[in-house]
């Protein structure tokens, strides 16, 4: 495997290092601004629905390390609270010994941590099942990848003193559904993974204060795992024995658990936790006339995993006839992704169909096809673009 490995990051290196733009100070809050709820105040992000919010990241802009914040994609279940930093509250309750009540000062003060994660919507890719399912139709940007920072989810439930009986956490966010009538958005995960060493309240988002609408003043982070696990403008974690018996937990968010034809209902489901292994071509871009430079066509673009790392990535310029391996930037961070780039060989000017497929260091390697269920998640197929390659 060609590869080529850069140091550990520092939170100032990571961004500066990528060429990124840093979004912190003023230019924080121009990134607020800019994600305003006013109509049209979205600059090259795709405007899937805004109420609630759904704004997807273009396609060109994910070939970096780091994705800057007013390109960083926002996917919203109801309204998003505007929360008082100077009077909000962090609550830890239920089988604890010691019920805990943080404000943002307490938060930062304590140990903090820094984590380089992919954030995606578990219905990133959506828009390419066929037969087509209902929900947003996201295509390939329901995702980016952020240097988050804050304190470890397990100290907070250790100096809380959780019960040995302890089995689920229960999140509670500060945002409200547009009618009285939809559930809660509420989220349940297993004590086990609150508890692993990555797991994150994010607090800062690129080097600067985390954004209203990606869940400021604080949020959930959990590396590799999907989306709707990151809970966001986070109010309230209750310690539990049994799960939280909502909507969230008992029927969204599940997957088949055996193969389902198109159209079919399953016969049982099993809750979504990790990503799939997935390659993500951001250039060239479908359509696109590409002129081939240094003796070949340029090709970049990202790759990750779920709670593990990328091992390789292959590409194609004859839609999967032949493959290359392609070269990796970056460390090998479980949870993280790797910009990819290739220069694969061209024989003349025409239509190409470029194809990418990565491998993760379990050896889990991406499939042709993403198995069809009917809320259209985890879409994973080999990633493939068409363009036209000109002399």
């Amino acid at each position: 495997m060609a590869s080529q490995e850069a140091p550990r990051l520092t939170r100032r290196g990571a961004l500066l290092g990528a060429g990124a733009l840093v979004f912190g100070g003023a230019a924080g809050a121009l990134g607020r601004r800019l994600l305003s709820p006013e109509p049209g105040r979205f600059p090259g992000l795709i405007v899937r629905g805004l109420a609630p919010h759904n704004l997807e990241t273009p396609r060109a802009a994910l070939a970096a390390r780091i994705t800057p914040l007013e390109l960083f994609f926002v996917r919203t279940h109801g309204h998003p609270p505007h929360l008082d930093p100077d009077t909000y509250r962090l609550t830890i309750d239920g089988l604890v010994d010691r019920p805990l009540e943080c404000s943002l000062a307490e938060l930062r003060a304590r140990a903090s941590d820094s984590r380089l994660a992919v954030l995606q919507c578990a219905g990133n890719g959506r828009a390419y099942f066929q037969p087509r399912v209902p929900g947003v139709a996201w295509e390939a940007g329901a995702m980016g990848q952020a240097l988050w920072s804050g304190p470890r989810l397990a100290d907070l439930l250790r100096e809380a003193g959780v019960h040995a009986t302890a089995r689920y956490l229960h999140l509670h966010g500060s945002d409200t559904m547009a009618l009285p009538a939809t559930p809660r958005y509420v989220r349940t995960i297993p004590i086990e993974r609150a508890l692993a060493d990555d797991a994150l309240i994010a607090l800062d988002m690129n080097d600067g204060p985390l954004s209203w609408l990606h869940g400021g003043p604080a949020r959930l982070v959990l590396p590799g795992w999907t989306g709707h696990h990151w809970v966001k403008w986070l109010a309230r974690i209750h310690v539990s024995v049994d799960e939280e018996p909502s909507f969230y937990a008992k029927t969204a968010y599940r997957m088949p658990a055996e193969a389902t034809a198109p159209g079919a209902t399953p016969a049982a489901t099993v809750p979504i936790t990790e990503n799939g292994v997935k390659a993500v071509i951001a250039r060239p871009l479908a359509g696109a006339r590409v002129p081939v430079s240094r003796g070949g066509l340029e090709v970049a673009g990202v790759a990750f995993s779920g709670r593990t790392s990328v091992a390789q990535v292959e590409v194609s310029g004859d839609d999967g006839g032949t493959w290359q391996l392609a070269t990796l930037e970056g460390d090998d961070t479980p949870g993280a992704w790797r910009v990819f780039r290739a220069t694969l060989p061209i024989d003349g000017p025409g239509p190409r169909t470029i194809a990418a497929r990565a491998t993760d260091a379990r050896g889990a390697v991406q499939p042709d096809e993403a198995p069809w269920n009917p809320s259209g998640y985890l879409w994973n197929a080999v990633d493939r673009v068409t363009c036209e390659v000109v002399a």
